[in-house]
């Protein structure tokens, strides 16, 4: 199920003749989405726009009801990734498949999905002070191309500070594996001499 994530609701839930709960999308087998709540077919170009807008929804196999909301959500990524600007370069697609079956598969899942909800916040705040600040978007985008090193820095600077936990993280893990030798979900202790 996606969420919005800007404010209390979703745009457009406050309508009381609106059922409650996420809105329906159908996935028919010839790959046709289907919308309850309009009652008519959308494309993932609906969806995307759906996204954009923070409404909550979920996609379901229309023959089984199973859920196919990440399935559907992986489509729009790869179409994106396809487009003219990519977001992830090969490494990096490459380094998040070799987490696929690693003990930190679920760290590395959470650890992303913080770091994205932290750069959202921070992104909205950019915007709501641009607002309040006079400023207009073409205005902010200019200046934000501009300040394009120091955005860098302070990503890089962030992201080394994120790394840094992370390794304290990992040091504090093995220390209570010493501490505690043999205990399921720690690592082993020092070899015996």
């Amino acid at each position: 199920m996606v969420t919005a994530r800007r404010g209390k609701t979703a745009p457009g839930n406050d309508d009381p003749a609106r059922p409650k709960g996420p809105r329906v999308l159908k996935k028919y087998p010839n790959r046709r989405l289907y919308d309850t709540h309009t009652s008519s077919y959308i494309t993932l170009a609906d969806v995307k726009k759906m996204v954009l807008e923070g409404l909550e929804f979920e996609v379901r196999d229309a023959k089984s009801g199973d859920e196919l909301t990440r399935s559907i959500l992986l489509q729009i990524i790869l179409e994106e990734e396809m487009g003219g600007m990519p977001m992830f370069s090969t490494p990096l697609l490459a380094q998040i498949i070799r987490f696929y079956g690693h003990a930190m598969q679920g760290l590395m899942g959470a650890y992303l999905e913080k770091n994205l909800q932290a750069f959202g916040e921070m992104q909205s705040r950019f915007a709501e002070q641009s607002k309040s600040g006079g400023f207009d978007p073409q205005l902010w985008s200019q200046f934000m191309s501009g300040q394009a090193p120091m955005m860098q820095g302070l990503m890089g600077n962030y992201l080394e500070q994120s790394k840094n936990l992370f390794l304290q993280m990992q040091e504090q893990f093995q220390s209570a594996g010493n501490m505690f030798p043999g205990m399921p979900g720690f690592p082993p202790g020092p070899p015996k001499k």
